[in-house]
This record gives structure tokens, C-alpha cells and sequence, in this order.
């Protein structure tokens, strides 16, 4: 069975930020945070990240997809990703929020 190359993203981050607020969007990040970490080390690495998602249905990432994912994400450049590093990656993963933002400094 080939795998599937197409995939369908329904961005729920804003729907989830609109009804449990800021501190419990920021709650049930934190919650997912451990879903993909690695459990000696505290933190996201690449290895942690390929099996774990593999494990969350997340089959059709590549390599090079995990690998940029870590790379960009990795602020502190420790080969790593930090809860906070995790965070700010699933706000720059929304579309929306991303468009949200940029408005809201267009704005300002």
C-alpha cells in the first residue's frame, strides 16, 4: 500500500485558544509537549520525534521534514527542542495565528 501523499490540515489552534483563553491554550500545549519528547532527556530531539510521531499517525513526515521541523524550531541552537522552543513552534505551524498576528501589527 503506497502511503498517503496527500494531506488535509484543519487548523484547530485558534478554535482551542478562543475557548479555553490564553492560559489554557499555553495548558494544553504543555500537555502535548511530553507526547513527542524524549523521557531521559526532557526535550524533542529528532530521534524522539521521528518515533513518536510515527506512533501519533504522523507517517508521512520524511526525514528531512523532521530534521527542519527540529532545525528551525531550535532557537538555542542545542540540537534540541525545549517546552517553550515547542510552543512557539505550534504558533508558527497555524496558519491562522500566523495571519491573526500579522494583522494585528499591521494595525498597531
Amino acid at each position: 500500500m503506497a502511503p498517503n501523499t496527500h494531506s488535509s490540515f484543519k487548523d484547530f489552534l485558534p478554535i482551542i485558544a478562543h475557548k479555553l483563553g490564553g492560559d489554557g491554550l499555553i495548558g494544553e500545549l504543555c500537555n502535548g509537549f511530553p507526547l513527542l519528547m524524549d523521557g531521559d532527556k526532557a526535550v524533542i530531539t529528532f530521534d524522539s520525534l521521528k518515533i513518536n510521531a510515527a506512533v501519533l499517525g504522523l507517517l508521512e513526515l520524511t526525514d528531512h521534514d523532521l530534521r527542519s521541523i527540529g532545525t528551525e524550531s531550535d532557537f538555542d541552537s542545542d540540537g534540541a527542542l525545549s517546552g517553550m522552543e515547542f510552543c512557539v513552534l505550534m504558533f508558527r505551524l497555524s496558519p491562522e495565528s500566523t495571519e491573526q498576528s500579522r494583522l494585528l501589527l499591521v494595525h498597531e
